[in-house]
């Protein structure tokens, strides 16, 4: 509750854009109470936040946990940043209890894993693993024309006291907690939720060029209307992705439109393009799909679709999956496996390393809305099984 002051905004969410000076005070909170446990601190090029509890051998390879502290612009006070404290006092319960792992075990706090502010989403994690090069986002602009390369630079400036750490640092293992963002654990009244996997998503930005003209003069036969043809192209889409088993994802989450004003034609429309599946045939089937059926329906106008993220469905390890149902059972919570619906930093680390979940539940699977709620008996449940199961894995040879 007391991070959750940071960013807060009306009806009790939070605003925490990635970059913004709510996110370095965060950081910096964050790391006060690393340090109050003799933690060290440390930050990569793309400003990912490692919190560090050494082990007995200083040349073994971390076992990790941790999620993100980045908000959506009308967000909850639990989605990423609940995994980033959930990791932090597991950290602190250990050298509480004077335990000992072979293995350090490290916190991160990964960057813009949101994409609200600067697209795409779980930015941090891709360029961290080696997935994406950070050059390829240095010129990404927010909807205020704020350079990515600029907010980054400013977000490290604000941490000089903060250790460096290299991009592509080798793991042992990562497990990153969550909340839900879905009804599924609430519903069947289980605590803990072992996740399997990701499903696949594919996200564009689809422009649409028009011709600016006089709204009380231009005859409606004549206009070439950006907006008009995004309207159209979006409702074609929306029948692509009509599903009657309600599995596909598809959202268009973000517009601009320009002039923006009441009494002008549109020219120019921009709006995102997300579609998710956890099947790889259907979801590249559909993202093969979205350019032609936008070209189809914006007749009137020039068009232009951007690719923005693609990440295949991905399988989590089944050793560490049994890791946590593991911990879950030891601690007599119920539980159940479970795929993501949503997309997590856990899906690049899954690349690089041995990786796993644990979900908890939310109030009515609500998430990405100031209304987003958690039980602390809920929360405290999948910190004791976060633990447990980075006990196991530190201490393994």
């Amino acid at each position: 509750m007391e991070m959750a002051k940071i960013g807060a905004i009306p009806g009790g969410g939070v605003n925490r854009a990635a970059f913004s000076k709510e996110d370095v005070e965060a950081r910096k909170l964050l790391i006060a109470w690393a340090r109050q446990h003799g933690f060290t601190a440390a930050m990569d090029a793309i400003g990912n936040l490692f919190i560090r509890r050494p082990g007995t051998d200083p040349a073994a390879a971390p076992v990790m946990t941790g999620s993100h502290m980045d908000s959506q612009p009308r967000g909850g006070r639990f989605d990423g940043i609940y995994g980033v404290l959930a990791g932090l006092e597991a950290l602190e319960a250990m050298e509480r209890a004077g335990v000992k792992t072979r293995r350090p075990v490290e916190l991160v706090a990964w960057s813009n894993e949101e994409g609200g502010r600067f697209a795409p989403c779980t930015m941090g994690s891709a360029v961290y693993t080696g997935a994406h090069a950070l050059g390829e986002f240095r010129e990404v602009r927010d909807n205020e024309g704020v350079v990515l390369e600029d907010a980054l630079a400013q977000t490290l400036g604000a941490l000089p006291d903060v250790g460096k750490r290299e991009l592509k640092a080798p793991a042992a293992a990562y497990i990153e907690a969550h909340i839900e963002q879905g009804p599924l654990l609430e519903q069947e009244r289980k605590t803990i939720g072992v996740v399997t996997g990701i499903q696949g998503l594919r996200w564009f930005n689809v422009e649409v060029f028009g011709e600016t003209a006089h709204a009380g003069t231009t005859p409606l036969g004549g206009r070439k209307d950006a907006l008009r043809e995004a309207i159209a192209a979006i409702n074609a889409l929306h029948e692509l992705t009509r599903d009657a088993a309600d599995t596909v994802r598809f959202t268009i989450g973000r517009v601009l439109v320009e002039p923006n004003s009441p009494n002008s034609v549109p020219s120019r429309v921009l709006f995102s393009v997300d579609v998710r599946h956890p099947d790889l045939a259907t979801i590249t089937a559909l993202g093969a799909a979205v350019e032609p059926t936008v070209r189809e329906a914006a007749k009137r106008c020039t068009v232009k679709v951007t690719p923005t993220l693609s990440d295949d469905p991905c399988a989590f390890d089944p050793a560490v999956a049994d890791c946590v149902e593991r911990a879950a059972r030891a601690l007599d919570l119920p539980h159940r496996r479970m795929p993501s619906g949503a997309s997590h930093d856990a899906m690049y680390m899954a690349r690089v390393c041995p990786t796993g979940m644990i979900f908890v539940p939310c109030e009515k699977g609500i998430s990405h809305n100031v209304e987003e709620n958690a039980r602390p008996e809920d929360l405290a449940a999948g910190a004791r099984v976060l633990t447990a199961a980075l006990l196991e894995l530190a201490t393994k040879s």
